[in-house]
C-alpha cells in the first residue's frame, strides 16, 4: 500500500533531520514521485536540486532543518509544478537514475581497487 500510494502521488515530502541512507526517495524517483527532501545523508547523495538555468535536477533540495527552508523548497515545487513541460523532465530525470545494485558493484570494485593501490 505504501508503494501504490508514493507511486501515484506527485511529490514526495522527507524533510529528514538525519538519513543515514533512505529509500523512500530513491522509490519516488523511480515511480516518477518528485522527491523534495532536506541534504543530509543518503537524500543529499541521490536528489540533485532542479536549477531553472541548467534545467538538470531530479528533484528540490534545501539546507537548513527549518520551517521556512521546507516551505521555501516545497513553493519552489508546487510553482514548478505549474510548468508541466518541466516538471515532466524532472520525473524523467528521476527515473532515468539507476540505484540498483548491479550499476552500485561498481562503485564499489573501484573504491577496493584504489584501496588496494594505495595498500590499506
Amino acid at each position: 500500500l505504501s508503494h501504490l500510494i508514493e507511486a501515484g502521488s506527485d511529490i514526495f515530502l522527507m524533510p529528514s533531520r538525519f538519513e543515514p541512507c533512505g529509500m523512500n526517495q530513491i522509490f519516488s524517483l523511480k515511480y516518477g514521485t518528485v522527491p523534495v527532501v532536506r541534504k543530509t545523508g543518503g537524500l543529499a547523495d541521490t536528489v540533485h536540486h532542479y536549477d531553472w538555468q541548467t534545467q538538470k535536477g531530479n528533484g528540490f533540495v534545501f539546507e537548513h532543518f527549518t520551517k521556512d527552508a521546507l516551505y521555501w523548497a516545497a513553493e519552489y515545487a508546487i510553482t514548478t509544478y505549474s510548468h508541466k513541460e518541466v516538471w515532466r523532465k524532472i520525473m524523467i530525470s528521476g527515473m532515468k537514475q539507476d540505484y540498483s545494485w548491479h550499476n552500485q558493484v561498481k562503485h564499489y570494485i573501484d573504491l577496493f581497487e584504489k584501496m588496494k593501490e594505495i595498500g590499506v
